[in-house]
Parts: C-alpha cells; structure tokens; sequence
C-alpha cells in the first residue's frame, strides 16, 4: 500500500474493521488465497496492521494505533456445505460467519427468498459448531424465519453486523422491530450500514437518514445492543465518471446472478459520511441529540467488543 494510503487508514481513527472475504460465490481455494493476501499485508506493514483473533487483540489494536483487522464471511460457497469447513477457517483465523447470503445454501434461507423457510437440518449442525470453535453467527442476510430459529438456537448471542430498521425504511435487508427486540434479548447487537437501503430508491440516503435509522434502534434494542455496521471501506466511495462505470459494471454481475436485492441503483455511500472520520461524525450527531458520552462510546465500538469478547474469549 502507498504512504498516502496508509496513513488514510491511520488518519481514520477506526481501530478494528470487519473485514468481509470470499466475496459473494468464491470457492475454498479462492478464499484461502484472499487470506494468505491479508495476512500479506499485515506482514508488510506491521506498524498500522494486525490481526484481531480475541479481545485482547481488539484492545491491543486500539492501545498501539494499529488497524485490527476481523476475518469474516458473508456467502458460504467457500465451506462446501461441509461442517469440518468451520474449524479449518476458523483456524486460519475467521471469527464472524453467515449461513447464507441472499439466497438459499445448504444451512440456511437468505432475505431474498422469504418463503423458503430456515435452517435446514445441517444449519441446525452449524450454529452448533459455530458455538462450540466460538464463530459469531452473523444474521445480516438472513431471511426471517432462518433468524428466528439462529436466535432460538444459538446458545451465544447472534449479531447482524450490517442491518437498517424496517420502520424506518422497509426493505428485505432491514430489520423489524422484532427482530431487533429478539436480538437484544439474546444479548446481540446490530450495526448500522452506510448502504442505500436506509431510504427508497432513487433518493441518496443522507446522515439525517443514517442517525433516524441509529436512533430508531437504540430505542427499540436499547444502548448496550447497536453499533455502526458500515459495510463500506475506510476510503470514501469514488463518484468519478470511471468509479461510477465500475460500480454499475459490479451490479449488472449482480443481478446476472441473481444475488442483487431491491434498490440496488445507487452508489455506496451516505451522503455526509462519505468520508475517513466519519465514526467522528455519528459521535457528534448522538452527543447532539442528548446521548451520553458512555453510550455514544458503546455505539462507536464497545458493544460489538462485548459481544465478540464473550464469542471468542479473552
């Protein structure tokens, strides 16, 4: 990486990112190879990179102002439908999983087919591997039924890493108030994304957006059970005439094959945290609105701490 751009991600003040690998439909070799790069690049530069495997690893990042970096799936074409699949990615360091992405796979049914039901019998067998390597199973993309039954299941808490409210805006990727309620009663937190799915197309979502989808959850899950779930990079969206062919090229491959959900016609961005700082952005828009420092701090990253500390251990 280039000087500049690692001190973008310096100069972000962000200490740990999930990091999302395998793409949508990648293969195990594919994937491992994705891996083998981001390790790559912590061995390159160790000075603003590190891997985060556990709590102290997140805390580390923060004291020594690197970026941890959190392995993560969202589509499991990469597991082949095996259970022995979890612990060898786990072991090569994947600490957040889904069991489906949009569509149907051999463990779970995604927000796209809302009627396929849930976790099929192997689904059943994964939460409970999951539970036992200590995976969080991660519920962003799952349907409703394949939620209920993770949250029923799962004997530690489910997170939804990247999510908006439905009350908000109701869209397949959004959450219902119920949902939210659940996840909260099993100790699990969302994260709000950065993505267009928090209004109705053709309208850019603004931080106004961001924060009525925020605040709508901290009211309905409570302080302790929401956090910021970007699904974007550090670096802002690139709007550029050759950005923008790249970003329309990426959906026409989408919706080819048929993983794309509804609204997806507009850029990646919200407009107003398109930028590096903008956790300092959100801070500021909750310390505005009344909300304490301590749960201002919670949002920003203490929840999701918690939570993967009690997954993963110390």
């Amino acid at each position: 990486m280039s000087r500049a751009d690692l001190e973008l991600v310096r100069g972000s003040g962000i200490n740990v990112v999930k990091l999302s690998l395998g793409g949508i439909n990648s293969d195990f070799a594919h994937t491992v190879a994705e891996i083998a790069q981001v390790q790559q690049l912590i061995e390159l530069h160790p000075d603003y990179f590190t891997a985060v495997r556990n709590a102290t690893d997140m805390a580390r990042a923060q004291r020594e102002r690197k970026l941890g970096i959190i392995l993560s799936f969202e589509s499991v074409e990469m597991l082949g439908g095996q259970l022995n699949s979890f612990e060898v990615f786990r072991d090569l360091g994947v600490r957040v999983m889904q069991l489906s992405y949009n569509r149907t796979s051999a463990f779970a049914a995604g927000v796209m087919e809302p009627h396929a039901g849930g976790l099929t019998a192997l689904g059943h067998e994964a939460v409970r591997e999951m539970n036992r390597l200590g995976i969080a199973v991660d519920v962003s993309h799952a349907n409703p039924s394949t939620t209920a039954e993770v949250l029923a299941l799962s004997t530690q808490p489910p997170v939804m890493t990247h999510a908006g409210c439905a009350a908000i805006h109701p869209h397949p990727r959004n959450k219902t108030d119920d949902q939210l309620r659940a996840l909260a009663a099993r100790g699990g937190v969302i994260g709000i994304y950065d993505l267009p799915y928090l209004t109705a197309s053709p309208r850019q979502p603004t931080v106004d957006d961001y924060m009525a989808h925020l605040t709508h959850a901290l009211e309905v899950a409570g302080e302790e059970h929401v956090g910021i779930g970007s699904d974007v990079g550090i670096a802002p969206f690139d709007a550029s005439p050759a950005g923008m062919a790249e970003f329309f090229r990426e959906q026409k491959e989408r919706r080819a094959a048929g993983l794309a959900a509804p609204e997806e016609d507009r850029p990646l961005y919200v407009v107003g945290l398109n930028v590096p700082r903008r956790m300092e952005i959100i801070a500021d828009r909750l310390l505005r609105r009344g909300y304490s420092a301590a749960v201002t701090e919670k949002v920003l990253g203490a929840n999701f701490a918690r939570v993967f500390t009690q997954i993963w251990g110390s």
